[in-house]
């Protein structure tokens, strides 16, 4: 109880509580930019907790975990587009409440439901953490790795349907994170010859590239603003609390069985949504009013979605293993504040374990509070370009990249993971699976080598670990299985139009090969380096090459023998934009980084984006600004290049 109350009065200080603001208001503007979600935005968040109280970065990274699915409510309900995986559901209900002039009433339902979702998935985390104690604690590092490898393998099971893909993947991830030294022995691996790579490639440039970059080039080819008309809020908002306290005993439902599927790695928000608005129909005498306007149809997976989020952070905390991207992306986080997952947060730093439970029921009630206040002008930035936004974001992205190491191989390395996203994107590989076994590189291989090191050859003879990798299979073969009944089961019953649709015909595209080629010679090459070093250094790496081989020439089989409907893959615009990038990169050494900053920021505007000259120079000018201030502010220097030391001169003779 002491260590209870005494996460509390750390919450409540003033510096956690503006850290944990800050980490709301940014969430609730990522959530309502379509496609760019938590994971992305997450990511931009990490270079910033360098060198940050671990408490205090706990909290802005849980403010922005916790209304994320907040946030998206607006675009789901406003303009009947899911602002997220999450939030597909909503749009089936909250986007006809909309256009019958009720989107206030909808939105009000949502956001109460949210929090209280959110505060109930707080609660069952704290229960999980006391109840999961002991059986953490009796875990020996053979149970902690076999227990990565069955998160990993949950999370390529139920990764876009396709399980050699999210095999593929994660195995990828694993090998990616595998370069630079072995912790076992410190021989290098991987590493090209280029300097860069010998010290690994960092998470924060690894999230930015597979996620943040791919998001932001995907909104630009679109090149509109996220709400093309006005979708007024009309009345309601009264009404919308009132529906939420009539209908309590499905807000409480929905919120603990999300916050339970939440707690399984790789299932989460792209499935509880759906689930918990099936819950709400079958739950329901009349059903009529579904898809065309029912306020529960909202009520369910709002209060499902937040509350999942709460519970992808028990596997998080426990057991060091991603429940979702997002709670990937915060595991990162809780890396690069020094913490390890699995014992130490349930003793020595318990007190940090409450203290995210307190600033995930926080924030969440924040969150709720602001939604409703600032409806109105929050909805407003639905109407804004997005390509007016896009230089703000890249240029958060750029320097976000450069506090990794601060040289121009954090640019280099970027372009390249992030021409992997875009390609995983547009063929729709699972890249959620990539960044997760990219993260659990490091400590699956630390667990695997304490496992050979404390019990030898026979570690995989212990019960727990014989359990676990029962559990494993079962993962692999359960969801294949369950997935052809309700294929055989929907085929013989009518469909009602509320389900999520799947596509019907297997598709494969150009991009597809490149993928297979990429990962194939990956591994091949992979292979080939560590084939002579000795047992410890090559010992992992071998597991992610085998897991990678076998799943491309799964791939590759599949693709050949069955039928497949060939695509096209329209990513050339894509493609240009990732050109365009490493020539921006290119001029941040060159030209100078705020040099660059400013011109780059000023001609995209004026003729990309169509914005006036006085907009374009505007927003330019208080990105150098923002830069400058702080680059003063972390003590950054940044590359100068051939105009920055001039500039930088002026600046110096007036501040």
């Amino acid at each position: 109880m002491a260590v209870l109350l005494s996460a509390l009065d750390q919450i409540l200080s003033l510096t956690h509580l503006v850290y944990l603001v800050g980490g709301v208001l940014v969430g609730l503007v990522v959530g309502i930019i379509p496609g760019l979600g938590g994971i992305a935005g997450m990511s931009l968040l990490l270079p910033f907790l360098y060198g940050m109280e671990p408490s205090v970065g706990l909290g802005m990274l849980m403010g922005l975990v916790a209304v994320i699915p907040t946030g998206d409510t607006f675009t789901s309900v406003l303009m009947g587009i899911p602002g997220s995986s999450s939030s597909q559901a909503t749009v089936m209900d909250g986007f006809p409440l909309a256009k019958k002039g009720q989107a206030a009433r909808a939105l009000s339902a949502a956001f109460l439901c949210s929090m209280i979702g959110g505060v109930v998935g707080a609660i069952v985390l704290s229960v999980f953490i006391l109840v999961a104690r002991p059986v953490v604690l009796a875990f020996s590092s053979a149970e902690l790795f076999m227990l990565t490898l069955l998160g990993l393998s949950v999370v390529a099971a139920l990764s876009g349907g396709n399980l050699f893909k999210g095999l593929a993947a994660c195995g990828f991830g694993l090998l990616i994170g595998s370069v630079g030294s072995a912790p076992a022995t410190g021989e290098f691996r991987f590493t090209l010859g280029i300097d860069y790579l010998y010290d690994g490639i960092p998470l924060v440039v690894v999230g930015l590239g597979i996620f943040a970059l791919p998001e932001i080039i995907s909104l630009l080819v679109q090149n509109k603003a996220i709400a093309s008309t006005p979708n007024k809020l009309g009345h309601g908002l009264k009404q919308g609390f009132k529906d939420v306290f009539a209908n309590l005993p499905l807000v409480g439902k929905s919120s603990v069985f999300g916050s339970l599927i939440g707690a399984i790695p790789g299932l989460g928000g792209s499935v509880v949504d759906w689930m918990t608005y099936s819950f709400a129909m079958n739950g329901s005498k009349d059903t009529s009013q579904f898809g065309k306007g029912d306020i529960r149809g909202v009520i369910a997976p709002e209060s499902a979605n937040n509350a999942c989020a709460s519970g992808s952070m028990i596997p998080t905390l426990l057991f060091g293993i991603p429940g979702s991207g997002s709670a990937a992306v915060f595991l990162g986080g809780m890396l690069l504040l020094g913490l390890q997952p699995g014992v130490s947060m349930i003793t020595t730093n318990l007190d940090l374990t409450y203290t995210i439970i307190w600033s995930l029921a926080l924030a969440n009630i924040l969150g709720a509070i602001f939604c409703i206040a600032f409806t109105r002008p929050i909805s407003l930035l639905t109407y804004v370009k997005f390509s007016i936004l896009a230089p703000i974001i890249l240029t958060l992205i750029l320097f976000a990249a450069y506090q990794a190491t601060r040289s121009l191989g954090d640019f280099m390395v970027l372009g390249v993971i992030a021409t992997i996203g875009v390609m995983m994107k547009g063929a729709n590989w699972p890249r959620p699976a990539f960044f997760i076994g990219f993260v659990l590189s490091s400590g699956a291989e630390n667990y695997f080598f304490q496992s050979i090191q404390f019990y030898g050859s026979s570690w995989f003879l212990r019960p727990g670990v014989i359990a676990l990798a029962a559990l494993i299979v079962l993962g692999f073969v359960l969801p294949p299985m369950l997935k052809k009944r309700r294929a055989a089961k929907a085929s013989t019953q009518p469909k009602t139009g509320l389900e999520p649709e799947e596509p019907s015909v297997k598709t494969v595209s150009a991009t597809d090969w490149v993928l297979l080629a990429v990962l194939g010679a990956s591994g091949l090459y992979a292979l080939v380096d560590v084939w002579n070093m000795s047992t410890l250094t090559k010992a992992f790496p071998i597991i992610s090459i085998a897991i990678v081989l076998f799943s491309v020439a799964m791939l590759i089989v599949k693709f050949i023998r069955e039928k497949h409907q060939r695509v096209a893959s329209n990513l050339r615009t894509d493609l240009v934009y990732i050109v365009g990038f490493f020539m921006i990169a290119y001029g941040y050494y060159t030209l100078g980084f705020v040099t660059t900053t400013f011109v780059f920021s000023f001609l995209f505007l004026r003729y990309l984006a169509k914005a006036t000259y006085l907009k374009s120079s505007t927003i330019a000018v208080c990105l150098v600004i923002f830069l400058v201030v702080l680059g003063r502010i972390m003590n950054i220097e940044y590359p100068e290049g051939y105009f920055d030391p001039y500039f930088f001169d002026v600046v110096n003779r007036f501040f």
